[in-house]
């Protein structure tokens, strides 16, 4: 019988191990991205998921390959632990043709149709009514599976988040709505931008099922994202996950970061989700230093491989910047 690293999720060392792996990967791909940036490599916006891996990493292990997943702009984590190559992500964000929309969509514009990974979205709230639009399809099409729709607090101020959420209840779609609350949308607080903190309850307010989870905890998220999508796959309904989280880096890279206090940002690294599962880990035997170390390497040398083929990549010719601009007609 193998060795289970967690009765309730039932999960074995090779798989902690993995979600360990993905949760370093992306830490670490996100840190030489802004290193490269900080270099002219990559260009334009660039939003950070430093401090908020488990989330990511916690709910994607609930999908299935089948699902559809939609993002905001701050989704390099979740396009790596969804499949995408770290290379390919690099290449995108480097402007290069090899990257997964040809370097015309860039760090906010993820998107891979073979993982049916339908992309990072620049518009604040934008991509919500899409993953309603997916999911009706499915409903329709009698497709047994769900759309997953990451967004942050901040969508949760716009209108098409109230839209969204009020068609997918009428409609009765398989939609799982993740609020990735980091407490500070582009830098306003919370308490500045939502009447009523408790964001669980704008779930309710639509008679759709809802729940908050300890987002900086990845078992907790784990165990929560796996309540939500059973829920969703059995009743075809949508569920409404809030899982409260932190970014310990500024908004983007031009964010000058002043609505926080550095010793609040210090205070939530205490937090953080990789130690606290690597300890975790460790206490239960599941997990060596020297397992660690090795995991360590493997990433470093995967992020690497990521940068150097971003380097090797080739620009769009000139020539071909008006291609995909316009529809061709066929006569």
């Amino acid at each position: 019988m193998e060795q289970q690293a967690n009765q309730s999720i039932n999960l074995t060392v090779e798989q902690v191990k993995k979600l360990l792996y993905q949760m370093i990967l992306i830490r670490r791909f996100e840190e030489k991205s802004a290193e490269m940036y900080t270099k002219e490599k990559i260009r334009g916006f660039l939003h950070l998921y430093v401090g908020e891996e488990a989330v990511a990493v916690g709910v994607m292990q609930a999908l299935r390959p089948e699902d559809n997943v939609l993002c905001t702009y701050r989704e390099h984590g979740h396009a790596l632990v969804r499949g995408l190559a770290p290379g390919v992500i690099m290449a995108e964000m480097y402007g290069k043709q090899e990257g997964c929309s040809r370097g015309r969509g860039g760090s906010m514009h993820l998107f891979d149709a073979k993982t049916k990974f339908y992309g990072g979205n620049a518009i604040v709230a934008g991509h919500l009514a899409m993953a309603v639009g997916l999911a009706l399809a499915d409903k329709k099409m009698k497709r047994d599976q769900l759309t997953c729709c990451f967004f942050g607090e901040g969508a949760m101020a716009e209108g098409a988040f109230h839209e969204a959420l009020n068609l997918a209840a009428l409609w009765q779609v398989p939609v799982l709505f993740v609020c990735e609350n980091n407490l500070y949308a582009m830098g306003t607080a919370l308490r500045y931008t939502h009447a009523q903190t408790n964001l669980e309850l704008k779930g309710a307010a639509y008679g759709i099922s809802s729940s908050t989870v300890n987002g900086m905890d990845l078992l907790k998220v784990m165990a929560a994202a796996n309540t939500a999508t059973e829920t969703v796959r059995k009743t075809g309904q949508p569920y409404f996950l809030v899982c409260n989280t932190y970014r310990f880096r500024a908004h983007s890279m031009f964010d000058a970061e002043l609505y926080r206090e550095k010793s609040e940002v210090e205070e939530w690294k205490t937090r953080d989700p990789i130690p606290a599962f690597t300890n975790y880990l460790m206490q239960q035997q599941l997990l060596t230093d020297e397992d660690f170390k090795i995991i360590g390497a493997q990433v470093d040398n995967e992020v690497q491989q990521a940068v150097d083929y971003a380097e090797t990549c080739s620009f769009e010719p000139v020539e071909e910047l008006l291609k995909y601009t316009y529809s061709e007609r066929k006569s």
